[in-house]
């Protein structure tokens, strides 16, 4: 069966696409940084961080052979001699206490020609932390199942408040006849 195969064809064929991704991975090796479309840039962050995961286990490998091995399965996937050059070389080392997460995409404005969405991608320097996650916030249904502390308090006002008030009704003048009868 062919579910979950239809990823990032990006309205074109399997040749252009892989030369697309060899020469978006080659710009973005070089520079650091490339600005694309916004489907092209979720196209190559997979491809992208394969290719610097090959670098990175060259860079921890010990024999010889096994570096060039690496070397030269990312140049058939790129087919950029410099820019594998430039990843194995200068950059593999920085990617080496880092666990993937490689890349980093920013999304931008519509182009203004054709209102494409577009995208910044950039590769992550290995010392960033990135950004702090924000707290978890409360939602509605597990706010109703909890009462917080202070609802809690109140409650507790206002029924202590209620009970003093039922305790110290004085009596309203009625007739004692009048209790009597009832009764």
């Amino acid at each position: 069966m062919r579910h979950g195969k239809h990823r990032f064809l990006l309205g074109c064929t399997k040749e252009h696409r892989e030369a697309l991704m060899a020469n978006l991975t080659s710009a973005l090796l070089r520079h650091g940084k490339i600005e694309t479309t916004l489907a092209k840039a979720k196209a190559l962050r997979p491809f992208v961080e394969k290719i610097i995961t090959m670098a990175k286990k060259a860079y921890l490998a010990e024999d010889s052979a096994q570096k060039l091995h690496y070397r030269r399965l990312a140049i058939a996937r790129i087919k950029d001699e410099d820019a594998v050059a430039v990843l194995f070389n200068d950059r593999a080392s920085e990617f080496v206490k880092r666990n993937g997460g490689y890349s980093r995409i920013y999304k931008l404005m519509p182009r203004i020609g054709d209102a494409a969405k577009m995208a910044i991608i950039e590769l992550v320097l290995g010392d960033d932390v990135g950004y702090a996650k924000s707290k978890k916030r409360n939602t509605a249904k597990a706010r109703k199942s909890t009462p917080s502390k202070k609802s809690k308090q109140q409650q507790k006002i206002v029924t202590d408040a209620v009970e003093t008030e039922i305790t110290t009704i004085p009596d309203q003048g009625v007739p004692e006849s009048a209790i009597t009868e009832q009764g």
